[in-house]
């Protein structure tokens, strides 16, 4: 059956880049001892502590990011415990409930900012806004790394928000399903923007940077890790061939292909900006500044798109949005943005 032609809906389309489908090959080779006690699953955390800088780091391995960011914000709270979130954070409006089902009740504060991104007054608004016993306490803060609006923390701005953290006894979690693109974005070492920023914990998104499926948790505290594999046991997230998830790391870390992919996607979104800015009836919704674009257009217009046979999500802010992976084809991005034009030229 000959291939669709490539979409843009989501970086979640893509397949699997060539050194996760070689790591996986390699390792169907023989057999290993299961549930993560095989030399795959150690050389991928090691891996990840060679990356980060730190020896400390504890590596644990989930199938998605929904389960990653559920246990790893569950292994924080207690069920009275709350967890302060942006009203857009993936956490809330994304996991169908996950982080509260999983914590048995700890509850998201949303907190609503036109750009997506929480700073240090917000939180502070939030988290001393109530301190009597009928409110959930605040226990920890989540940023995503980029945003859902695809827009970047920088490094000062998490500074920031971590140093608002320990001044009020909170825990803060990065949810990065695109962590990679916001290194190749930022060009900054996941150690800078992690742990020496003040992050405790990081989920370190693979599906979306070439893998086919599997997400690595990163405790950069070790005691904050205790028990947490029994955590991962008793969601379903041992998986009995952990080598299967833990081996595409290793072929997307050790070369460095995890964030050379990420920056032929952000390049590939930049394309699209570029060869768009001036339709008038196409406007930038926000900042492109990793993987995707957001196009603000009248409703018509988006049909007409459609029409055309392009697929995309309007679920945030009612524009198109658009998500490049590290197999977006530039020739296929040109011919989004020419019908595009075209569509535009019609209109006027």
């Amino acid at each position: 059956m000959p291939p669709e032609p490539q979409q843009f809906a989501s970086d979640n389309y893509a397949g699997i880049c060539p050194e996760a489908w070689a790591a996986m090959e390699a390792a169907n080779r023989g057999s290993v001892p299961a549930y993560g006690e095989d030399p795959w699953t150690k050389r991928a955390a090691d891996a990840f502590r060679t990356l980060f800088e730190t020896d400390a780091a504890e590596v644990f391995f989930a199938f998605n990011g929904t389960a990653a960011n559920a246990l790893a914000l569950a292994s924080l709270c207690q069920s009275y415990h709350s967890v302060i979130c942006s009203a857009s954070a993936h956490v809330e409006t994304d996991e169908c409930g996950a982080p509260e089902f999983f914590s048995n009740g700890s509850k998201l504060l949303v907190v609503a900012s036109p750009d997506g991104k929480l700073n240090p007054a917000l939180i502070r608004s939030v988290a001393t806004g109530r301190s009597d016993i009928h409110f959930p306490k605040p226990r920890v803060v989540t940023i995503t790394q980029p945003t859902e609006t695809g827009q970047l923390y920088s490094l000062a701005e998490i500074g920031a928000i971590a140093e608002t953290c320990r001044e009020l006894g909170l825990r803060l979690h990065m949810d990065g399903a695109r962590f990679a693109n916001a290194c190749a974005s930022l060009g900054c070492s996941p150690a800078e923007m992690t742990w020496k920023a003040g992050v405790d914990l990081l989920c370190f998104g693979g599906t979306k940077n070439g893998m086919a499926a599997g997400e690595a948790i990163l405790f950069f505290e070790p005691a904050l890790a205790e028990d947490f594999g029994y955590r991962c046991k008793q969601a379903g997230q041992l998986a009995s061939k952990m080598r299967f998830l833990s081996a595409p790391w290793v072929g997307v870390l050790e070369g460095g292909a995890w964030l050379a992919h990420a920056a032929h996607a952000n390049a590939c979104a930049r394309r699209l900006a570029a060869a768009v800015a001036d339709v008038p009836t196409f406007t930038l919704m926000f900042p492109v500044e990793a993987n995707a674009v957001f196009l603000r257009a009248a409703p018509e217009h988006l049909e007409a798109l459609r029409a055309r046979g392009w697929r995309f999500y309007t679920f945030i802010g009612g524009g198109a949005r658009f998500m490049f992976a590290w197999d977006s084809d530039p020739a296929r991005i040109d011919a989004l943005a020419d019908d595009i034009r075209a569509l535009s030229q019609r209109a006027a």
